[in-house]
């Protein structure tokens, strides 16, 4: 076999750049891996993207069940998102023997282990490089270039809005809202930013790399998650004073034998890799125990570095059809997944701050709940000292229980003197 016809679904933002990179670099294509792709038909229900793209009349599909059960087409790649009807395309094409390639991080999320299942009973392929870091091979990474290795941690910065925001609010000493405003503005967000700046984008996405880091399905419901809407600049600003920077990170790790799984803003040490990570960069840190510590960097979204890593895929599944070998990188694990830990049972350092009432005794108080839920202080410091005026005190303390950290932030707003509920932010990192 020497030529491979694709089927694609969808001309939206990335589905465009893989028609234009399919349609303009076949020979560039075929003089690196011998073999001709070649893009047969297309189906797209806005009339005007497929105008606007040329797309020649015989490749266009007027439905994608005619893609889907065209038996010439080898590869059909899935580039609508969303959960419906996506999930029905892709299962009809693995049960019509077709090999998938999707970015529809999502859609994998969520039914991912369900649909690597179906491709395995029918000895198929489902290939996803561009769910996440778009053109970064971070998958290609997981899956094969540290296959000899055992992971020991995941910490990623894998939403470009939100990184984008943080690192406005940080350069700029802006608030939330307006870091948000430019964000729109230059065309970093959504119109509505919600998945992002929640961290419900960064727990999809999360959920992948768990799969193939660690082996086990973790639905993106069953991830905590906080987003970084309630992020102050003020806490951007104290965490710089203590050496620190605020970021969202999706973390997956095994410590003690249990993995955690959790998405939430973070502060990292300034020397940290990940903490000069700025705009809409993406960058994953590994730590494994052969090759220690690595740091993945780039681009996380756009039209052709989102494009670049479908073709990836495309190319892999091409080679893998070509030597008749389905499944040669199964995705779900051989071994049995370690239990999931509860986020209550999470351990971590703090960043705390109080807004409180200058009053004598204050800070003792505080301090006396904080020692009875078994949460040691490492450190102290009051802003804007000013008599009988609500300053903010802001506390680092040693690692400790996220639900004796809860437990005590409730009892401490409890008192007259507390005129906010407390912040409470994670530390990762030494």
């Amino acid at each position: 076999m020497d030529k491979i016809n694709v089927g694609l679904i969808g001309l939206g933002n990335v589905g465009s750049g893989v028609y234009k990179l399919l349609a303009s670099r076949n020979s560039f294509f075929k003089s690196k891996i011998g073999l001709d792709i070649r893009l047969k038909k297309v189906y797209e229900k806005r009339k005007r993207i497929l105008g606007k793209l040329s797309v020649p009349g015989k490749c266009i599909a007027s439905s994608v069940n005619e893609l889907i059960s065209d038996p010439e087409i080898d590869i059909i790649v899935e580039l609508i998102g969303g959960i419906h009807p996506a999930k029905e395309f892709i299962e009809r094409a693995i049960t019509n023997g077709k090999f998938v390639v999707t970015a529809n991080k999502a859609l994998l999320s969520q039914s991912g282990e369900e649909l690597f299942k179906l491709a395995k009973k029918y000895n198929r392929d489902i290939y996803f490089e561009a769910s996440v870091m778009g053109g970064v091979p971070i998958i290609k990474v997981l899956r094969e270039g540290l296959v000899a290795n055992k992971l020991h941690a995941i910490y990623g910065i894998i939403n470009g809005t939100s990184n984008y925001i943080l690192s406005k609010m940080t350069e700029e000493k802006i608030d939330f809202g307006e870091a948000l405003h430019l964000a729109k503005k230059r065309g970093f967000s959504e119109r509505n930013p919600a998945l992002d700046i929640g961290g419900y984008d960064s727990a999809h996405k999360l959920s992948l790399l768990t799969l193939l880091a660690f082996g086990k399905a973790v639905k993106s419901e069953d991830i905590f998650v906080e987003g970084i809407k309630s992020i102050s600049s003020v806490d951007i600003q104290y965490a710089k004073d203590l050496g620190y920077v605020v970021k969202l990170l999706g973390i997956a790790k095994i410590e003690q034998g249990k993995l955690q799984v959790r998405v939430h803003p973070t502060l990292l040490p300034n020397k940290h890799p990940l903490a000069t990570v700025s705009g809409v960069f993406n960058a994953v840190f590994l730590s494994a125990d052969l090759v220690g510590d690595m740091l993945l960097y780039g681009k996380g979204a756009g039209q052709f570095p989102a494009a670049s890593a479908v073709i990836s895929d495309i190319i892999d599944v091409a080679l893998n059809i070509k030597c008749g070998s389905g499944q040669r990188l199964p995705v779900l694990p051989f071994v049995k997944a370690t239990r999931l830990l509860r986020m209550e049972d999470v351990v971590s350092r703090y960043y705390l701050r109080f807004m409180a009432i200058d009053k004598p005794g204050v800070l003792a108080k505080i301090s006396g709940i904080l020692g009875k839920h078994h949460i040691s202080i490492a450190s102290v410091s009051q802003k804007e000292r000013r008599y009988a005026k609500v300053v903010p005190l802001v506390i680092l303390t040693h690692e400790a229980r996220e639900n004796d950290i809860r437990k005590a932030l409730q009892e401490v707003f409890r008192f007259a003197v507390i005129k906010r509920f407390p912040i409470a932010l994670r530390i990762e990192g030494k």
